[in-house]
């Protein structure tokens, strides 16, 4: 039971670390996010900052980011 907590923990970690990704060439690239968020479901906890609507929802499962392209 330990190892798969363990795997659900590291996948969720690999899984942040690849969406921020996402998340920074996006903003580097001049495109609005509306929403980053980690896991799939109901949320747990968010927050606003700017247009981005940061959060953290029940499975660790994914993650998903909305974006809108921002004419330059």
């Amino acid at each position: 039971m330990v190892y798969i907590l363990i795997a659900i923990l590291i996948f969720g970690v690999l899984i942040a670390v690849h969406e921020l990704g996402h998340f920074l060439a996006a903003k580097a690239c001049g495109v609005r996010v509306n929403e980053f968020s980690i896991g799939m479901g109901p949320q747990l906890f968010h927050k606003t900052k700017g247009d981005t609507e940061y959060s953290l929802r029940l499975l660790p499962i994914g993650g998903a980011h909305d974006e809108r392209h921002v004419a330059l």
